[in-house]
């Protein structure tokens, strides 16, 4: 059998069902009876809801029922809550206007649901919901982020339209050190906003037992539990017993199924007042209006050095566009995974920053592949790029110039790097990409008339939230522990239960990998559940790179503890102490004779102890729970070559090398799948995906007609590599690797961009207008 250990590049083996077409999503779940639901949206930005005619809808023959949002809030519902409380700077708490499952009294975005039609097939439903007349006292939408703040007031509990104005590091000494400084380079940046488009649209079946009071939902999230918590104790649709939440099969998420929506949530009520299953799956239009978006800032920067480029100070003053609600992690991403992260790789000894999160009328704006790393990254690797330029420096010895090299290491923005090797990682990067012959290469595109250009980013993140108890502090809204659950069958074969959800990111693989190599069981006799509330009392979900590291150390926590319990039994049946026993390769053996046994046949004992031992609890089964003592720092460099066309300004990706150190590596394979998408939708940020909202709040890029997302003709093939420090604080010495790609790419491509162009500034994304006009120099 080939050697299936950690460290090995075992294929998915989840990938057998999905290519066999054999995957169980949500869509292809139907209950007997069920009704389907389509909602109402609103095709306003912002307005009053003057009255809701529902006569000739609930007049369709075959509609079940027309419900409005009117109804949930007469039925006592609570609102949708966003799950992390940030505080401004004068001490107070922030600010947020309450967000309902369905607007029953004004509209505040386009495509918010503002009423529900449930009939005996989607197309009913679907003509019934053309049919429900909307009367709207519109008002002036504001869109833009920088606009924000001077608009008249959304809500009368939000002056200014200002969430919160948040602040993080030293302004007494950043300041001092800018206004002292030898240079000072300074710069003005957009982050745009993207729209996150899984493959699998977000659906749900909710499912409602009369007889039992059980409620059943089925649902596209990367956390059920989490679901569960908030319907039950927020919301209140149900004692949390009585609420099941099943995450079947999921088709990427990229943080967008972590939250609570409106829709699964009005589901449930409908499912519960009608009594009947009723079933929703989004279409694709819908998921551009109403799914949560990501990025969208706009940030000024100074960067003070001394007369050899030493970093002195940093201030970065950032404008968050939140939309038109909280969602429900979304004041978390513009403050504390984000401005944490404004030290880099670099000992910067002065940082400050301050970031105004405001509300316009857009979609709620929340996670998204890095949540707050890559915004951090851009800002950072772009007025370091731009400072090196003007310093007369090169980007690779600017960088090398500031480098952390000590660790541990106390950044001034409030964390505490363990480890990492920032100069192996940039010089294996530069060998990987040949950056030495780069100007060989740029005279032989300029003998064809196209300019060239090299670009590069190092950046770091923080993976893994953790620990709980800091997390609560600064305002988090649940622990951010793990648990898993490691049962034996009496027959030897194994159940690894986790709280973690898998999307994607190939878990049935990896966690079988991680028991199989600390218990000796093969891979193929070991099954992965996940999503499913009721076979684990509790998790928290898969987002911010955290399953390895976190939900991975519950289960080599558990299976320590499945090793302990062996031993005893395998000391009781060889007729020695539990000390005169070793464990490895899953099999017992007693030092002072030639006897063994395997934990198969210990797990048969446990099920059947015949032969015992006296007061130890039959069954061989563990749980665990993990809370991490710090964050994981997965780090590393990044060198994008393009090619341009002066005539039309595309944008070719000639070359991309990427190096990144995530800590000791479970499966290579799946982790270099993790990066080449990473870098996929990073490089899609840079070069091709925007999304607009007019100065009416419509939204303008509303299909894939005005929204571009890369193809396989858009990327180059990948040279990818690995550093390894392991993380000094887990069992595992992982750190995280599903966001790194999306993170360090988009400074790189555009560093390529202004590096071809010969120009300073430069905005995402370079789509060939914009590149044609500035290498046209208009």
């Amino acid at each position: 059998m080939a050697d299936q250990s950690i460290g090995q590049r075992v294929l998915r083996k989840e990938d057998a069902r999905f290519i066999a077409g054999k995957g169980r999503y949500t869509d292809d779940i139907n209950l007997r009876g069920q009704a389907y639901a389509c909602f109402v949206r609103s095709t306003v930005a912002r307005a009053g809801i003057a009255s809701l005619d529902l006569t000739a809808a609930e007049s369709v023959e075959g509609v079940i029922a027309v419900l409005t949002g009117r109804q949930i809030a007469e039925d006592g519902l609570g609102t949708l809550p966003c799950g992390w409380m940030i505080h401004s700077k004068d001490g107070n708490p922030m600010k947020q206007p309450a967000h309902p499952v369905m607007a029953a009294d004004s509209v505040n975005y386009l495509g918010e649901p503002i009423a529900l039609v449930v009939a005996e097939t989607y197309q009913i439903a679907r003509d019934a919901a053309d049919l429900v007349v909307v009367d709207y006292d519109e008002k002036q939408a504001v869109s833009d982020v920088t606009l924000a703040q001077a608009h008249d007031q959304l809500y009368e509990e939000v002056p200014r339209n200002t969430v919160y104005e948040w602040e993080l590091g030293d302004r007494e000494a950043t300041m001092a050190a800018i206004e002292g400084a030898h240079h000072v380079t300074r710069i003005k940046i957009r982050n745009n906003r993207l729209i996150p488009n899984a493959i699998e649209p977000r659906a749900a079946i909710a499912d409602f037992n009369p007889a039992t009071e059980d409620l059943t939902l089925y649902v596209t999230s990367q956390n059920p539990h989490l679901v569960r918590l908030i319907l039950t104790a927020f919301i209140q649709l149900a004692p949390e017993h009585k609420l099941r939440v099943v995450a079947p099969d999921v088709g990427g998420g990229f943080g967008s199924k972590i939250f609570v929506y409106s829709e699964e949530t009005a589901l449930s009520w409908a499912s519960r007042r009608l009594g009947m299953a009723i079933k929703w799956t989004a279409e694709r239009s819908e998921s551009f209006l109403a799914d949560a978006h990501g990025r969208d800032h706009y940030t000024e920067a100074a960067l003070a050095m001394d007369d050899e480029g030493h970093f002195l100070g940093l201030h970065v003053k950032t404008q968050a566009n939140m939309g038109a609600y909280l969602s429900t992690f979304a004041s978390s991403v513009p403050t504390y995974l984000y401005g944490t992260l404004l030290a880099g790789q670099y000992k910067t000894p002065a940082i400050y920053v301050e970031v105004d999160a405001v509300l316009t009328n857009t979609a709620p704006v929340d996670a998204y592949r890095g949540a707050g790393r890559p915004e951090a990254t851009y800002v950072l690797e772009r007025i370091v790029d731009v400072a090196a330029g003007e310093m007369n420096l090169s980007p690779v010895e600017i960088r090398r110039r500031n480098f952390i090299t000590n660790f541990p290491y106390a950044t001034p923005v409030a964390l505490e790097y363990d480890t990492g090797d920032y100069v192996q990682t940039l010089d294996r990067v530069l060998e990987l990409a040949e950056w030495s012959s780069f100007e060989a290469r740029k005279a032989e595109s300029e003998s064809r008339g196209k300019l060239r250009g090299i670009g590069l980013s190092c950046y770091i993140e923080a993976c893994g939230l953790a620990p709980s108890q800091v997390a609560g502090a600064l305002g988090a809204g649940v622990g951010l522990w793990e648990s898993g659950e490691i049962r034996f069958n009496p027959t030897g074969s194994v159940t690894v239960l986790t709280g973690t959800h898998s999307h994607g990111q190939g878990h049935e693989t990896t966690f079988a990998q991680l028991v199989s190599d600390r218990l000796g069981v093969p891979i193929n006799d070991i099954e992965v559940v996940h999503g499913d509330t009721s076979r684990l009392d509790f998790g928290l979900g898969t987002y911010g790179s955290r399953s390895i590291a976190v939900g991975g150390s519950a289960l080599a926590t558990a299976s320590d503890k499945i090793v302990e319990k062996g031993r005893k039994i395998a000391a009781h049946l060889m007729d020695t102490s539990p000390e005169e026993v070793d464990f490895e390769g899953g099999v017992y053996t007693a030092r002072q004779s030639n006897l063994n046994k395997t934990i198969q046949e210990i797990a048969f004992a446990a099920y059947v102890p015949h032969n015992y031992p006296e007061g130890l609890e039959p069954g061989l089964a563990e749980k665990a729970f993990y809370d991490p003592d710090n964050f994981t720092f997965p780090a590393g460099a990044y060198v994008c070559e393009v090619e341009i066309d002066p005539q039309t300004g595309v944008v070719t990706i000639a070359r991309f090398s990427a190096v990144d150190d995530f800590g000791n590596i479970i499966n290579p394979m799946i982790v270099e799948g993790q990066v080449h998408g990473g870098l996929a939708q990073g490089i899609g940020q840079a070069l091709l995906e925007n999304c607009v909202y007019d100065s009416n709040g419509q939204l303008v890029t509303g299909s894939y007609f005005d929204y571009c997302m890369p193809r396989a003709d858009d990327l180059p093939s990948f040279q990818v590599d690995l550093e390894v420090t392991p993380c000094t604080h887990n069992p595992l010495g992982v750190k995280g690797c599903g966001e790194a790609g999306a993170i360090g790419s988009p400074p790189a491509v555009i560093n390529a961009v202004a590096n071809a162009l010969g120009v300073r500034d430069f905005d995402m994304p370079a789509t060939p207008e914009k590149v044609w006009r500035a290498a046209a120099g208009s």
